[in-house]
């Protein structure tokens, strides 16, 4: 999706690439890929993990700057104008994203990790492990959102707006939630490093796509905007798959070594994948919420934006940490999940207003 030029064929199937049709097996392959390679060039991961300064990993810093910027050239807040006119699904996108969300997710963490889980864990983990649920909760999906919005034929202007208005509340909000449910865990707030990490992999390239935006439009329109961003897209999609293969490089022996305790960590994952689906899709359904509307408002709170998590959890807790493990197994169980709600939207398609048409 490329913003409001893209909301002509909001009422028609859009063609998916070859990316977006088998997104599961280019994720399943570079996790593959990562392991293998984290396993044997142990030492070539390990230099990659030591290219950091103040807590930045460079590597993946530009990875993410790659795989972000081309999405934040899409984001048009100017769109938010027009929010008014059907609010219904934004006001279910925010409320899920910003007062459930976070909250619900810490609470699993504590639950399983220090009641249910607490005897098959190591103790000294327990906090890092809370604090990448934490930082999973705490950050809505930005970039995958405009998939998982095609894969439905999602009303692209208006998951516009719904990306828009999450980043804007992000950019104030994702701190100062991830400081406070850390401090309600008794786990310590490096603030510096915290606002640091929202201003690198937030603020900068939502800044630099926002002025990208404004040149491009200025020079030709939303269409030199939808021709930019196509001829970006590779690099955002590169950046994607080179940054799964990385984490799974970084952390490929704790899961090789440790596959139980990655068994462990999805529990509580998936629970609030689905319960969080399940609110969201359940709200627009009572409201009445055209399905073009309905469905992605559901997945943008169901999907995280793990890009922040990972280089967040990094920049706190290092490559090693339990919380970084948290948030790779993140991407492991999302990609999966997010696709089986995608098809359970589409079977559902007609419990909503102008679903049956699609």
């Amino acid at each position: 999706m490329t913003g409001p030029a893209a909301a002509a064929g909001a009422e028609r199937r859009p063609a998916l690439g070859a990316f977006e049709r088998y997104l599961s097996l280019w994720v399943a392959l570079c996790i593959a890929a990562g392991i293998a390679l984290g396993t044997a060039f142990p030492r070539v991961f390990d230099a990659l993990a030591r290219l950091e300064y103040g807590s930045v990993n460079f590597v993946v810093a530009i990875l993410i700057w790659a795989m972000v910027y081309p999405m934040m050239v899409a984001v048009d807040f100017t769109s938010l104008r027009h929010v008014h006119r059907r609010p219904k699904g934004l006001v279910i996108t925010l409320a899920v994203n910003w007062l459930v969300k976070p909250f619900t997710m810490a609470a699993l963490g504590v639950l399983f990790f220090k009641v249910l889980f607490a005897s098959f864990v190591d103790p000294a983990q327990v906090d890092q492990y809370i604090a990448g649920f934490i930082l999973l909760g705490a950050a809505p999906c930005t970039a995958m959102v405009f998939v998982w919005s095609q894969l439905v034929r999602g009303d692209a202007t208006y998951t516009l707006v719904q990306v828009s208005a999450n980043d804007l509340v992000m950019v104030f909000a994702f701190a100062p939630i991830v400081a406070l449910l850390l401090g309600v865990t008794s786990i310590a707030v490096p603030w510096e490093t915290l606002l640091l990490s929202v201003a690198l992999y937030v603020v900068v390239p939502l800044a630099a796509g926002l002025y990208t935006r404004a040149r491009l439009v200025a020079r030709g329109g939303e269409e030199a905007v939808a021709a930019f961003t196509a001829r970006v897209k590779p690099f955002s999609i590169l950046g994607l798959l080179a940054t799964v293969v990385l984490l799974f490089g970084f952390q490929g022996r704790v899961i090789l070594d440790r596959p139980a305790l990655i068994a462990l960590i999805a529990v509580p994952l998936l629970i609030q994948s689905y319960g969080i689906f399940a609110i969201g899709y359940g709200a627009a359904y009572l409201w009445r919420v055209p399905f073009g509307v309905a469905a992605p408002c559901a997945l943008i709170g169901t999907s995280n934006f793990f890009e922040l998590a990972v280089a967040v959890a990094i920049g706190l807790f290092g490559l090693d940490s339990g919380a970084a493990l948290v948030t790779v197994v993140g991407v492991l169980v999302e990609v999966p999940v997010m696709l089986s709600l995608v098809a359970f939207a589409n079977r559902t398609c007609g419990w909503f207003p102008g679903g049956a048409r699609r």
